[in-house]
């Protein structure tokens, strides 16, 4: 992965050269969304993008299909074999496509979307377009599952980082109000998490208020007894 990968100027030159080495009227890229939905993120042109958008709106389609099994759907002619999927055929022909092949964008079994090949005029793509464009496909998958982890380990130690913050902060507030009340540590700690959780504030942000002088140390109640006092 280089320095200044950009995932959409990625997808872009990967529907293009796809659509200029396979010698088909244009290429899309639909991705399977974290949350389970399908997405269109890349085409080579309007009428293109229409098509998947729709193709992902209805549910229907070579695309779609692709993405539910794992495996390559091809229509050479939208013509013939066309009714297995109306909607989608209609609406194909409105945007000046005569046939649709779909290849899966896939790691073992896990399918994260499909690459998208229509054609202006019927036809079928032989073994070595199809082959190609599996390539094709495939290196793309590595991409962008691979920047999908880098992204993932930066978000991961991002929230690592703010949790040894938020420790630390919590810290020096449980050492002020222990040093202003008299308290051990565990006793200052339950005291701040008392006063947080009854008025509805972060632990954090509560300590930090504490150590920029911005609460009344007098109004966090303490548990119990102070030392050196009994109980009644």
């Amino acid at each position: 992965m280089v320095g200044d990968f950009e995932i959409a100027e990625f997808l872009d030159l990967l529907t293009t050269r796809t659509a200029e080495l396979l010698s088909v009227g244009a290429s899309g890229v639909i991705l399977r969304a974290p949350d389970g939905n399908l997405e269109v993120l890349s085409s080579t042109s309007r009428q293109a993008d229409l098509l998947e958008q729709f193709a992902v709106q209805v549910d229907s389609g070579p695309c779609i299909d692709c993405v539910r099994t794992g495996m390559p759907v091809s229509c050479a002619d939208l013509a013939t074999d066309g009714p297995r999927w109306p909607r989608f055929t209609a609406a194909a022909r409105e945007c000046g496509f005569s046939s649709a092949h779909a290849i899966p964008m896939r790691l073992r079994k896990e399918v994260i979307g499909v690459l998208s090949l229509l054609g202006t005029e019927p036809g079928a793509l032989d073994d070595e377009r199809l082959a190609l464009g599996q390539a094709l496909a495939d290196v793309a998958t590595i991409a962008i599952l691979q920047h999908r982890a880098i992204e993932h380990g930066q978000q991961l130690s991002t929230q690592l980082q703010t949790a040894l913050d938020s420790r630390v902060v919590i810290e020096q507030a449980k050492g002020i109000l222990a040093q202003h009340g008299s308290l051990t540590m565990d006793e200052a700690f339950t005291a701040l998490r008392d006063h947080a959780r009854s008025h509805s504030q972060r632990l954090a942000t509560l300590a930090t208020s504490v150590i920029a002088g911005e609460t009344d140390l007098d109004t966090i109640r303490i548990p119990g007894p102070r030392r050196g006092e009994r109980r009644p």
